[in-house]
C-alpha cells in the first residue's frame, strides 16, 4: 500500500475564513476573508480560504489546493501579469511569494506595519504594499533563478495620517495613487520628477474604499500614426456611497475644463518635469468634477471593481446587495442580492468584464455572475458553522457531508465541488422540511442512490439522490437526540443510537416501522457498527466502557459484553468482517476478535496524537495527555491500514499486523487555530497567562482578551472573538483506496495518492537501464521494452522504442501497457506525433489504445482526461492540414488517379496480347 498522500483539495469552503468566528461591532467586514483574484485570462479564479490558496478552473469546473500554507489566515493576494509569482500576505504581516506553476514557496518576508493591501506593477517590475501609513515599493523577485535577497525596497511614500487600505497602479508602471482611511488620496511618481509634490485629492467624508485611473487614447503622429493611452481622470469610492470623479487636465487647456466643470473644489499646478516620459497624471492640473450617490439604505459600500476595457463598475454592499454601473454615465446594468445580511467583502471583474467574482466570509460563499445572460457560472457555499460528519459513496465518486445547520450537502470528488444541497419540501407535497432542525451527527450511505442522515432534532431522514429529495423520516414514539447510524449489508435495516435513555433503535428502511429497540447499554451510544460478513451482527459502543454485540435476526440469543478500562467514542469494523476496533478516551485502540470475543492487542496512541498545546495550557503538549483521544477510526479497503483521527492536529495511519505507526498527517498549520503551537513563546506571557496575538486583528476598540479560569472549557460570553480549537472530527477511507478525507474546523480535507510522479519505486530497478532497453529491441521483445522505457521516462529513449515497434505488433504491445503507464504513454504519443510524419503509424497507436483500454479511461475520466485532450487535440490537427491538403490538389489527385487506371488498363492489354497465340487475335479484341 502507497503512503505518499498529499493535500489535493479544501472541500466544504471556498472563501473567508472558516476557522474564525466574527462578531458584532467588528469594524473591519474584511477581516475574515482577503481579496480574490482572476488570471491574465480571466478562466482561473484564485480565492484564499484560512492559510491555503484554492485555483478554481471555472472552464473545467474543477478546484486544486496549492501545496503552500502561511502562518496564520491570509489578509492580501496579488498575482504579476504573467501569472507567474503570487505575493500572499497573512494577518500577522508575514508574506510569501509563490511559484503558482509549480506550488513551491520562492521566499518568505516579514513586514513590520499592517499590510491591507497589495499589488503588482503592470510592468511587472515592481510590488507595491500598504505598510501602516506608509506606500512601500519594492522589486519584484525573479522566478527564473535564484537570487540572495528577493525583496529589495525601492521606496516609501509617506504624508498620510492614517492607515492606507487600497492601492492603484497606472497603466504605464509610472504613477501610483493610494486611498487612506482619512478621507483622503494621494497620488505620488515611482521615479524621482524635480521639484515634484504629491498630489492629494480631498472631497469625501468617509473612509475611501478604492480609487482607480480613467485612461483616454492619444493619437501621435511621426514616423508612423499610433495611440497611447493617458490618463484623463480617476474615480475615488468612499464608504457612504459616494464616488467623486476628478478631471486630470494640462494648464493649456484650463480655461476651456472651466467652462465645463461647476464648482471647482481643488486645483493643483505642478513645475514641468525633466523626465517627460514619466509626467502622465503628476505634472497635470486635478479638478472636481461631478459626484454621485449609491444610494442603499442601511448598509455601506464594502468594496467595488473597475473594469477599463468594457468600462464597468461593481459594488458590493453590506446588505449582500452588489450592483453593476456603466461608467461614465453611471447608469445602473444589474442591482442584486446575494442573501440577507451578507457582507460582501470582496467583488472583482474579469479581463474582458463578463464575469463578477464574489466573496462574503460570513457565510463562506464564492459566487461568480454572468450579468449579461443573468446567471451564475459558479455558486460554491459551505456548511454554516462548520462541518460534523461526512461518509463516502460505495463507489468512492460523491462524498455527503452534514453539517451544523442540519442540512446536507454532495460533492464530487473528482471536481471538489458541491454540486447538490439537500433541503426543500419533502416528496409527497406534505410540506414538511426535509431538512434537519439540529446538528447532523451521522451520514450513511444505504445504496449508491440512497444516504440516511441521523441528526439531534430526533429524527433520521433518508434522501433520494436522484430527485434530492426526502422520501422517509424514522422517528421514536419518545424525543431523543440520535448520536450514531448504521445500515446493515442488505439495506433493509437502519440503527440509531441515543444519547439518552442510551437506546438502540431498529427500522426497516422500506416499512419505516420501528422493529424493535435494544436496552442495556448505561450511557450514549458513542458508534454502531455492522459485520460486513454477517449483517445480523450488530456491534454498539458506548460512554459506559462497554461494546456490545446484538443479532438483529436471534432474539434469544445472549448479548455479548466487551469490557473496557474508559469511555468508547469511537468504532469500527474491518471489511472481513473478523476483527473490530475500539477506541477510549485514554488514547487506546483495542483490537478484538468477533468470534472468540477476545482481546487480540492494544495500540497505546496518545504520544503518537499528542501535538499542540492549547492558548491557556498552564503545560506542555508533550505532559498534557488527558484531552489528547482518537475520536474516529476507520479501515483500510484491504484491511491492512488503520487512520485515527481526534482531538490533535494530527492523523495517524497504523500498520495493524505489526502494530506500528507508518504515518503522521498535519491537518493544518494556521496559528489563527488554538493548538498548532507546540511551545508558547515566554515573551507572550504575563501573570494573568499569555498574550493573543490575534486579539487585535478586528481592529474593534471594544475586543479584549478575556481571562479564562484554569480548566475552563468555554471562554467568557462577553467576548467578541473566538478561537476555535484544531482538531479532526472524523476520517473515512474511500473504497478505492487510493484517497482518504478527515473533517476538522477549516473543511474537508481530501487526501489523495499523487498522481504526477515520475518514477514508480515498485517497478524500477536498477536493472532497468537504456542498455537494458536496447537489448530488448534486439531480442525483439517490444512489450518489456516500452514499458521499461516508461519507467525510465525519456523522450528520446522512448521514441526509439516506439518506432521500432513492427505496424502490425501494435495491438499486442498495447494489451500489455498498464493503467498506471497509460497517461505517459498517450502524452508521449501527443509529443512525438505534432513532429513526425508518420502519421498513419501512430494512428494506428491511437486507435488500439482507444480499444483496449477505453472502458478503464471512461470510468476515470478525470485521470486521463488531460492526456486524452492532448492525444485528440493532435490527431484533429493532422486531419485538419491532410483535408486542407488535399482540398488544394483535388485535381491533380484525380489526374493521377485516373492515370494511374489508364496505365493499368494499358498495362493489362499488352499481357494479353502477349499472352494470345498467333491465328487468335477475335478473341483477343474481344478481350479488349
Amino acid at each position: 500500500m502507497k503512503f505518499n498522500y498529499k493535500l489535493q483539495r479544501l472541500c466544504g469552503a471556498y472563501y473567508g475564513n472558516p476557522s474564525i468566528t466574527t462578531e458584532m461591532g467588528s469594524t473591519n467586514p474584511k477581516k475574515d476573508g482577503s481579496n480574490i483574484l482572476y488570471t491574465s485570462n480571466g478562466n482561473t479564479l484564485i480565492s484564499a480560504t484560512s492559510n491555503r490558496i484554492q485555483l478554481i478552473d471555472l472552464l473545467t469546473h474543477s478546484v486544486r489546493t496549492l501545496p503552500v500554507e502561511s502562518r496564520s489566515n491570509i489578509r492580501s493576494m496579488c498575482l504579476n501579469p504573467t501569472d507567474t509569482l503570487l505575493l500572499v500576505v497573512d494577518v500577522q504581516n508575514y508574506a510569501m511569494i509563490i511559484n503558482i506553476i509549480r506550488g513551491v514557496i520562492l521566499t518568505r518576508f516579514k513586514f513590520k506595519r499592517s499590510v491591507y493591501d497589495c499589488q503588482f506593477s503592470p510592468c511587472g517590475q515592481y510590488i507595491s504594499v500598504t505598510h501602516g501609513r506608509h506606500l512601500q515599493i519594492w522589486f519584484s523577485p525573479s522566478a527564473t533563478h535564484k537570487e540572495f535577497m528577493p525583496l529589495i525596497l525601492h521606496r516609501t511614500y509617506t504624508g498620510q495620517s492614517q492607515d492606507i487600505s487600497s492601492i492603484t497602479w497606472s497603466a504605464d508602471s509610472s504613477v501610483i495613487m493610494a486611498t487612506s482611511k482619512d478621507c483622503t488620496v494621494r497620488i505620488w511618481s515611482v521615479n524621482t520628477i524635480y521639484q515634484f509634490n504629491p498630489i492629494t485629492l480631498s472631497g469625501h467624508k468617509t473612509p475611501i474604499v478604492n480609487a482607480y485611473f480613467v485612461y483616454r487614447d492619444l493619437e501621435e503622429t511621426g514616423t508612423g500614426t499610433s495611440t497611447r493611452s493617458v490618463i484623463d481622470s480617476c474615480y475615488t469610492i468612499s464608504q457612504d456611497g459616494a464616488l467623486v470623479t476628478w478631471k486630470c487636465s494640462t494648464s493649456s487647456s484650463t480655461d476651456e475644463d472651466n467652462d465645463d466643470t461647476t464648482t471647482p473644489k481643488e486645483d493643483i499646478d505642478l513645475p514641468p518635469s525633466q523626465d517627460n516620459d514619466n509626467d502622465d497624471g503628476v505634472q497635470k492640473i486635478w479638478k472636481f468634477q461631478s459626484r454621485h450617490y449609491f444610494n442603499q439604505t442601511g448598509s455601506s459600500l464594502i468594496t467595488s471593481s473597475y473594469n477599463e476595457s468594457s468600462k464597468l463598475l461593481a459594488l458590493g454592499f453590506s446588505s449582500g446587495i452588489f450592483g453593476i454601473y456603466e461608467m461614465p454615465s453611471v447608469s445602473n446594468i444589474h442591482t442584486l442580492s446575494v442573501g440577507s445580511n451578507q457582507i460582501i467583502s470582496t467583488c472583482v471583474l474579469n479581463t474582458t468584464g463578463e464575469w463578477l467574482a464574489l466573496g462574503c466570509p460570513k457565510t463562506q460563499q464564492l459566487l461568480v455572475w454572468e450579468w449579461r445572460s443573468e446567471t451564475y457560472i459558479l455558486k460554491q457555499r459551505g456548511h454554516s458553522y462548520g462541518m460534523k460528519c461526512f461518509n463516502y459513496s460505495p463507489d468512492g465518486i460523491i462524498i455527503a457531508s452534514g453539517g451544523e445547520d442540519g442540512k446536507i450537502k454532495l460533492w464530487n470528488t473528482s471536481s471538489g465541488f458541491c454540486y447538490a444541497t439537500l433541503g426543500g419540501t419533502a416528496v409527497g407535497g406534505s410540506g414538511a422540511e426535509s431538512s434537519h432542525t439540529a446538528p447532523i451527527t451521522a451520514i450513511e450511505f444505504s445504496k449508491s442512490s440512497v444516504v440516511l442522515s441521523a441528526s439531534l432534532d430526533g429524527t433520521i431522514k433518508a434522501h433520494d439522490l436522484h430527485r434530492y429529495r426526502t422520501f422517509k423520516t424514522y422517528t421514536t414514539p419518545t424525543p431523543v437526540q440520535f448520536l450514531c447510524l448504521a445500515i446493515d449489508p442488505s439495506g433493509e435495516i437502519v440503527v440509531g443510537g441515543t444519547m439518552d435513555p442510551f437506546h438502540i433503535y431498529t427500522w426497516n428502511i422500506q416499512t419505516s416501522r420501528l422493529l424493535d429497540v435494544y436496552t442495556g447499554h448505561t450511557g450514549p451510544i458513542s458508534a454502531l457498527k455492522f459485520q460486513c460478513n454477517n449483517g445480523g451482527i450488530l456491534a454498539s459502543s458506548s460512554w459506559d466502557g462497554t461494546v456490545k454485540l446484538w443479532d438483529l435476526y436471534k432474539n434469544n440469543v445472549q448479548t455479548e459484553s466487551l469490557q473496557h478500562n474508559s469511555d468508547i467514542v469511537c468504532l469500527t469494523c474491518s471489511p472481513n468482517g473478523k476483527e473490530i476496533c475500539s477506541g477510549t478516551i485514554r488514547g487506546l485502540l483495542s483490537f478484538w476478535d468477533i468470534e472468540s470475543g477476545k482481546l487480540k492487542f492494544e495500540l497505546d496512541g496518545r504520544r503518537d496524537i499528542i501535538g499542540g498545546r492549547k492558548h491557556n495550557d498552564r503545560m506542555t503538549a508533550s505532559n498534557n495527555s488527558s484531552s489528547h483521544y482518537f475520536t474516529s477510526i476507520a479501515y483500510s479497503a484491504d484491511g491492512t491500514c488503520l487512520l485515527a483521527g481526534g482531538n490533535s492536529k494530527y492523523v495517524c495511519i497504523y500498520e495493524i499486523s505489526q502494530q506500528i505507526l507508518l504515518k503522521k498527517f498535519q491537518v493544518t498549520f494556521n496559528r489563527n487555530l488554538d493548538g498548532v503551537l507546540d511551545e508558547l513563546s515566554s515573551k507572550n506571557m504575563t501573570d494573568f497567562g499569555p498574550i493573543d496575538d490575534h486579539a487585535n486583528d478586528s481592529e474593534d476598540e471594544t475586543t479584549y482578551n478575556a481571562i479564562r479560569l484554569p480548566g475552563a472549557k468555554r471562554g467568557d460570553d462577553g467576548s467578541r472573538s473566538t478561537k476555535v480549537e484544531v482538531l479532526t472530527r472524523q476520517v473515512a477511507f474511500s473504497s478505492t483506496g487510493r484517497e482518504w478525507s478527515a473533517i476538522s474546523g477549516e473543511g474537508l480535507h481530501v487526501y489523495s495518492l499523487d498522481e504526477d510522479m515520475l518514477f514508480d519505486p515498485i517497478s524500477l530497478t536498477e536493472a532497468i537501464t537504456p542498455a537494458a532497453v536496447e537489448i530488448k529491441l534486439l531480442n525483439k521483445d517490444y512489450s518489456m521494452a516500452l514499458r521499461m522505457s516508461i519507467h525510465l521516462n525519456e523522450y528520446k529513449l522512448m521514441k526509439q522504442v516506439l518506432e521500432e515497434i513492427p505496424y502490425g505488433s501494435v495491438p499486442s504491445v498495447v494489451k500489455t501497457i498498464s493503467s498506471e503507464q497509460l497517461e505517459r504513454l498517450m502524452n508521449t504519443i501527443a509529443k512525438i506525433m505534432d513532429t513526425s510524419p508518420h502519421v498513419q503509424y501512430y494512428l494506428r497507436w491511437c486507435l488500439e489504445i482507444l480499444k483496449t483500454h477505453g472502458v478503464h479511461m471512461d470510468k476515470h475520466r478525470s485521470s486521463f482526461m488531460r492526456a486524452f485532450r492532448s492525444m485528440h487535440k493532435i490527431v484533429q490537427t493532422k486531419n485538419d492540414e491532410l483535408k486542407t491538403i488535399c482540398n488544394q490538389n483535388k485535381y491533380t489527385l484525380d489526374f493521377i488517379e485516373s492515370h494511374a487506371q489508364l496505365a493499368a488498363a494499358t498495362s493489362a492489354a499488352s499481357l494479353v496480347s502477349a499472352s494470345t497465340p498467333p491465328g487468335s487475335s477475335t478473341k483477343a479484341a474481344e478481350v479488349n
